[in-house]
């Protein structure tokens, strides 16, 4: 009980379990589309169960469900490529790619919000391609096409998870509950539809084929997806900034670590500077309040 009542013990073991989601869909043996959809209809039914339980209800505005809707179809668009960046560039990298979100928000807030940028976000972004070049490399046609590919993907599912984050900023907005677990659900249930049609549509199976698999499936689901995420969102109201960002650098710098222990990733020195000048990157480029670390990759 002490764990469930620290929000800043909340904040880090959600960081370590949203960590091992890449793992999860490495381990496991069906093909992208379908671990993304077990990871958010198990996690879409927990969820819903759990707002049962405590007599939630689920009463939003037409407004709120039409961005639900917009920021479920993100979401599932940013499953969709990252989990096929985790199989062609592991899940380290794959996971750095998609924090690269920090700076498409920062664009978008220039941009189209007039924000006016901090030196240390306008710094943040050249750093950042700096690390990615050390990681893989300058010479783009060296690389092999799964390689290549995999960074691509990787960045698509930075933007799509972007897209994400906005749309649930707009449908937060007014909210009097400061957990977003209806919302979670709702999202959740959404992407399960939309994942299993495209999993039809690109003729895979949504059969599980062994028990293992499904242990994998179900820790996605249940340990990354449902605790991760509300581990996370409940304590970042109550944590200072401080903390809050080295959650936020947790999270990639753990899957890294993951993908050396259990996949042998190799890692060359240069390469190893390049995920840490990246890290640094993404932290300084998110590096101002409480609330906008909450955009920090919660996967």
């Amino acid at each position: 009980m002490a764990i469930v009542g620290n929000p800043v013990l909340r904040l880090f073991i959600g960081a370590a379990l949203i960590s091992l989601s890449p793992v999860w869909v490495k381990l496991v043996d069906v093909s992208p589309t379908t671990s993304g959809f077990y990871r958010v209809a198990i996690g879409g039914v927990a969820l819903t169960l759990y707002l049962v339980l405590t007599g939630k209800r689920m009463q939003l505005s037409r407004r709120v469900w039409l961005v639900l809707l917009a920021a479920a179809l993100f979401f599932s668009a940013d499953l969709w490529f990252w989990h096929r960046s985790i199989q062609y560039i592991g899940p380290g990298l794959s996971t750095l790619l998609a924090n690269f979100q920090v700076f498409i928000m920062t664009a978008f807030g220039i941009v189209v919000l007039r924000e006016s940028p901090r030196l240390m976000q306008i710094v943040a972004i050249p750093l950042a391609l700096v690390g990615l070049a050390l990681i893989v490399g300058l010479d783009w046609a060296a690389l092999s096409d799964d390689y290549r590919l995999g960074v691509i993907f990787g960045l698509l599912t930075a933007v799509a998870y972007a897209g994400y984050l906005l749309s649930m900023r707009r449908a937060r907005q007014g909210s009097q509950h400061r957990i977003p677990s209806r919302e979670i659900a709702i999202i959740s249930l959404v992407c399960a539809a939309m994942l299993g049609a495209s999993a039809m549509v690109e003729g895979e199976s949504l059969a599980i084929p062994t028990f293992t698999d499904a242990a994998w499936l179900g820790a996605y689901g249940l340990l990354s997806h449902s605790l991760g995420l509300m581990f996370i969102a409940s304590s970042l109201p109550h944590v200072s900034t401080t903390q809050a960002g080295v959650a936020l650098l947790l999270q990639p710098t753990l899957s890294f670590i993951w993908d050396v222990l259990f996949f042998a990733r190799p890692m060359t020195p240069r390469e190893l500077l390049g995920a840490i000048i990246a890290l640094a990157a993404i932290y300084l480029g998110a590096r101002k309040s409480s609330k906008q670390v909450q955009g920090a990759r919660q996967e």
